[in-house]
């Protein structure tokens, strides 16, 4: 029973199958969800949060993290990292933008604005020039065209827990297994120099 409700738990199950939260003592420890997600394959995740429903965003703020080089999203409580997944990110000459971005809109059936009407489940926007968290092909390289591609039960439950203004950060930095405030101020700087040069020219 174990050894099935670990692989659920890593995304390992059937397609179909939506992996159970687990009770806080099932769950593994922080350092164990780093390491499984280090080891997804495509189209997997990770999910160890016993809670599974939106919590007091100011004692327990949800953040994700999607690392562009790595290929993975990462889910804090707090700065406990409680899910992982692997992630298709923008393909080159449609590169996904890295900075921090509040989500600005939730739909749990959306369709593309921009590519002949594509469906994109559990559609979490987070620019208003088409770039979204969503349900997507999910290869473990970048094949999107901007978008952030997640693993159709990982949108679901990511869907679940968090608001219009969950901040998600994209960088192009390696993520550890705790979350880093300085995330927010490189990635802020980052933008401000960005912004700053676009007017130079």
């Amino acid at each position: 029973m174990k050894a099935f409700a670990f692989a659920a738990l890593l995304g390992l199950a059937s397609p179909g199958f939506v992996a159970p939260a687990l009770a806080a003592e099932e769950g593994p420890a922080t350092a164990t969800v780093a390491q499984a997600a280090a080891a997804l394959a495509p189209n997997r995740f990770v999910w160890a949060d016993p809670q599974m429903v939106a919590v007091d965003p100011v004692t327990q703020p949800v953040t994700v993290v999607v690392s562009i080089p790595m290929q993975r999203a990462y889910v804090y409580r707090g700065d406990a990292m409680i899910a992982a997944a692997s992630v298709s990110t923008g393909k080159d000459g449609k590169d996904t933008p890295t900075g921090i971005f509040p989500i600005l809109q939730k739909r749990e059936m959306h369709r593309s604005n921009l590519y002949d009407s594509a469906p994109m489940p559990y559609m979490q926007r987070l620019t208003w020039d088409g770039v979204a968290l969503h349900a997507g092909k999910n290869p473990g390289f970048p094949d999107s065209h901007g978008c952030i591609r997640l693993p159709a039960a990982f949108a679901k439950k990511l869907f679940s827990i968090t608001s219009v203004g969950t901040n998600v950060i994209v960088t192009d930095q390696m993520v550890g297994d705790q979350f880093d405030p300085t995330l927010m101020e490189t990635e802020a700087s980052q933008a401000n120099q960005a912004q700053l040069a676009s007017l130079a020219r």
